[in-house]
């Protein structure tokens, strides 16, 4: 039986993992700091910094397949690549010692192409859209030394691997690092509480270019599809829903949805970060009105990272041919995966 260990299983693309493998039949163990309690997922706590927590926390698992798809923020890039280095190299240690491994995936994303967060969209930058036979940038970047330890790993121990370059995602999860649907649902139930107007918050470049976006269960199914297809093993991939869109359009579609109206877009960035810096105590007071399950808006929204994806000044679009080269032919509308996360939020009194 496969037999899967998702580290960050609480996270936006670690629960949709493992809500797929379940419902595949697979057993499941799905590593965090604070696990919590899912049906078919054993919960494993562990402190990935510490090299002996970590193989004591893995002893016995053995998984056949390990899904990598956490990160720990830092204050820099060097810190960020010796943080979530030593992550990824700590688990791949400790699994490695059982040799029961075939595959791992690891997911990183965009800024492989884009740059880090300390010069994201920045300098020389590959032509869109992005392709994976794009060359790393002369730049440090953790995602490189995330896939450095996984292909060291992988050679050592005799496994496959595949790397996974998801754009935005879209999902649920609360207290995540990256959540920009969410951000936007909260920002926009406050706007309609309140009546202040939903303006973008980004440059003009996002509003009139073409974009794209993933949703994390569509990356649920293509990091199942690769680590069980031969024919992707040892490939990177990026990984998009398969549409493309325009701020300027999508914009009013959640404005519809939460039934409001959009804001004239006047080509003057206004970063979330500024808008919704003093909407602690409005998001508490919405939450105890009308008995939401998370008063503490800063569980829910990452102002910072929907800022710095809807304000690049550079077009961002996706090419996924590699991968329906190879037979992975899944498709998303990005407006429905808004709409689900959206419903959930709802369903789930994360939002009114």
């Amino acid at each position: 039986m496969n037999k899967a260990l998702i580290v960050g299983s609480t996270g936006i693309v670690g629960s949709a993992m493992a809500q797929l493998l379940v419902d595949k039949g697979w057993q499941v163990a799905g590593l965090a700091r604070r696990p919590t309690a899912r049906a078919g997922v054993t919960p494993i706590s562990a402190d990935l910094l510490d090299d002996n927590s970590t193989r004591r926390a893995l002893a016995g698992v053995a998984p056949s397949h390990v899904y990598i798809t956490t990160w720990s923020r830092q204050a820099s890039e060097a810190e960020n690549i010796r943080v979530n280095a030593a992550m990824v190299r700590h688990v791949l240690d400790a699994v490695g010692d059982a040799g029961s491994v075939k595959h791992v995936a690891l997911v990183t994303g965009l800024k492989h192409y884009l740059g880090p967060f300390e010069a994201y969209g920045k300098g020389t930058l590959p032509q869109t859209p992005f392709r994976e036979e794009q060359g790393r940038l002369n730049i440090d970047n953790f995602y490189y030394a995330q896939e450095d330890e996984v292909f060291a790993a992988a050679a050592r121990d005799g496994y496959h691997w595949s790397v996974h370059r998801p754009h935005t995602i879209t999902g649920v999860a609360v207290g995540n690092a990256m959540n920009m649907a969410t951000t936007l649902a909260v920002y926009a139930s406050i706007c309609r509480a309140t009546g202040r107007p939903f303006q973008f918050p980004g440059s003009a470049v996002q509003w009139n270019s073409l974009t794209d976006m993933t949703d994390a269960r569509l990356l649920a199914r293509h990091l199942l599809w690769a680590s069980t297809t031969p024919a992707a093993a040892n490939e990177a991939f990026n990984i998009v829903n398969g549409d493309v869109f325009r701020w300027s359009w999508m914009w009013s579609r959640i404005a519809e949805w939460f039934d409001i109206e959009p804001a004239p877009f006047d080509g003057v960035v206004r970063p979330l970060e500024q808008q919704m810096a003093n909407d602690a105590t409005i998001w508490r007071d919405m939450a105890g009105q009308k008995q939401l399950a998370e008063p503490d808006i800063h569980r829910l929204v990452s102002p910072w990272h929907t800022d710095a994806d809807l304000g690049r000044p550079i077009e961002v679009v996706t090419d996924m041919s590699k991968s329906r080269r190879l037979g992975f032919l899944d498709y998303q509308p990005s407006d429905q995966a808004f709409f689900d996360v959206f419903d959930r939020l709802r369903q789930e009194r994360l939002i009114p």
